[in-house]
């Protein structure tokens, strides 16, 4: 780990240590930019509030560290709210299971080694734009920067204060990893008691010293009580030692904020509000917009143009890359939420019966979702179920 003495000033300051802002940092440190990272926790890594499921495909798209993977992931069970399940096994592992705290400290790791500097326990407190730079107050010390790299999370401060806008809504999530004697496949919960506007969670998670069970819930309203009902469904069957300590909560942005750039500033991964509306998955998300940060922020350095009209390409780029993707899936997101508990036992119906689960298999990615939307809202009695809803 890099030292945690840092520059007084530096070509890019990354507020975060978390996936997005430590790619972007070892991407700008290998092209020769001076950079310090700022994560305001005190261990890089923790605390742990993700899932940590990611698709193979962006290991290969980023060259992520593959030795913090821990199992692989090829069968999912969804479960409806009156309890019909409907299996879906993938021909390849649907995703990969990571030691999110280690997947972190790999990452930091790797951007020090490229030479960023990095301060733990280090919380930004103010950013001053100005004609040559942007000043930040760090802790007690000051840091002036050329450019800053929002990578904060789902903390909304600075963007609020610098007029970019805010995510249109927020779901909140809560989980814990808990040891677990019986590992099944992950399974998918819905259903308005089981988790409100989102669903609930178990993902096997095979770690050296043993196996456990990561158990959550990610609605719009009670998601600790939905936790400990998911909790108590799956427990016996998963063989899950229970405790009495409360699960790790998380706001969720949902859609992206107004503007992701602003003079010499650029939003990534959940502080600009980039998570999949369906899933709330932000991992691949993060690092791919820090990926396309970094990738304007070198030119804009090298240039010493870091106006908002220079580096509203990252936005552009961005955009042509999700805008489709974020429209099918918030379009996903309106239908179903919308949908009572029958109708999606009626979805559910389909599945089993009726030739969704041959679409499922022709479109289905982990990363990219709007494929299949689109053959279900194509699909005739998907279709009718669907939009029901809207016109009922």
């Amino acid at each position: 780990m890099a030292s945690r003495m840092s520059p007084a000033v530096v070509d890019v300051l990354v507020v975060g240590g978390g996936p997005g802002g430590l790619h972007a940092a070892e991407r700008l440190a290998r092209a020769g930019v001076s950079v310090l990272v700022c994560e305001e926790h005190c261990d890089v890594g923790s605390p742990v509030h993700c899932t940590g499921v990611l698709a193979a495909d962006s290991f290969q798209d980023f060259d992520l560290p593959r030795h913090t993977t821990l199992n692989a992931l090829t069968t999912a069970r969804f479960v409806s709210p009156a309890g019909l399940t409907v299996d879906y096994t993938a021909p390849s592992p649907l995703a990969t299971v990571i030691d999110r705290a280690g997947f972190d400290r790999a990452l930091a790791a790797r951007a020090a080694a490229a030479g960023a500097a990095m301060r733990i326990g280090a919380r930004v407190s103010s950013l001053e734009p100005g004609p040559g730079d942007v000043r930040a107050t760090v802790g007690d010390t000051r840091v002036h920067a050329r450019l800053v790299v929002l990578a904060c999370g789902a903390s909304y401060g600075f963007q609020r204060r610098f007029g970019l806008g805010l995510p249109q809504s927020y779901l909140h999530t809560a989980q814990r990893e808990l040891p677990a004697r019986h590992l099944g496949d992950v399974e998918l919960h819905f259903g308005r008691a089981v988790a409100p506007d989102g669903f609930a969670w178990v993902v096997p998670v095979a770690r050296p010293e043993g196996t456990y069970a990561r158990i959550g819930a990610m609605a719009s309203e009670d998601a600790p009580g939905c936790y400990s009902r998911m909790l108590a469904r799956v427990a016996d069957r998963w063989g899950v030692t229970r405790d009495e300590t409360p699960p790790r909560q998380k706001v969720l942005p949902l859609g992206e904020i107004s503007r992701t750039y602003a003079d010499r500033l650029l939003v990534i991964g959940d502080a600009a509000g980039l998570v999949k509306p369906t899933t709330g998955g932000g991992i691949h998300y993060s690092i791919l917009s820090g990926d396309l940060a970094a990738d304007v922020a070198i030119d804009a350095l090298r240039r010493d143009r870091l106006d908002a009209a220079t580096l509203s390409r990252y936005e552009r780029n961005w955009r042509l890359q999700l805008a489709d993707e974020l429209a099918a899936q918030h379009a996903l997101r309106r239908v179903v939420t919308r949908l009572s508990d029958a109708e999606v036992d009626g979805l559910f119906d389909l599945a089993r019966t009726d030739g969704i689960m041959p679409l499922v298999r022709k479109t289905a990615q982990f990363n990219h979702h709007r494929h299949l939307i689109r053959a279900l809202f194509q699909h005739p009695p998907a279709r009718r179920i669907l939009f029901r809803s809207l016109v009922g």
